[in-house]
């Protein structure tokens, strides 16, 4: 299998709900996020997909629903006083906003929708929360 990938970076704060540590506070991330693809073949160019395709499709709509944003999960506690505050500025998903679930969420829900027609699928995504720490999902085998 031939796979391609590109990352992109976007500012992006969450809490995760139940967490035994700091991160049960409302606090933020540098994040990097791979998009890995393949397709069942290659273009007539030699290649599974340009990789301004993906910065298209993939990296802008991070840009557009994720980028500077406040990602809640959509049973915390917290979300009726911050959709009071603040609801422009929030993200309401409906699982506890780990890179694993970030990860498994571009993989299985966003992908599908944003590459169909293209041939391509996202195979894999590594979402990085710091250089040291990153979760990846990869679509079964």
């Amino acid at each position: 299998m031939t796979t391609v990938e590109r990352y992109h970076d976007i500012s992006m704060g969450h809490r995760v709900v139940g967490h035994e540590s700091k991160c049960r506070h409302l606090h933020g991330h540098n994040y990097r996020i791979h998009f890995t693809c393949s397709a069942a073949q290659l273009d007539e160019l030699g290649r599974v997909i340009d990789f301004g395709v993906i910065k298209e499709l993939l990296c802008m709509w991070l840009e557009e629903h994720w980028d500077h944003k406040m990602m809640i999960y959509d049973e915390d506690p917290l979300l009726p006083s911050l959709r009071e505050l603040v609801p422009e500025d929030l993200v309401v998903v409906p699982f506890n906003p780990t890179a694993e679930a970030m990860a498994h969420y571009l993989v299985e829900t966003i992908a599908p929708a944003q590459l169909a027609g293209t041939g391509v699928t996202l195979v894999s995504c590594r979402v990085e929360e710091t250089a040291r720490c990153s979760a990846t999902y990869s679509l079964p085998i």
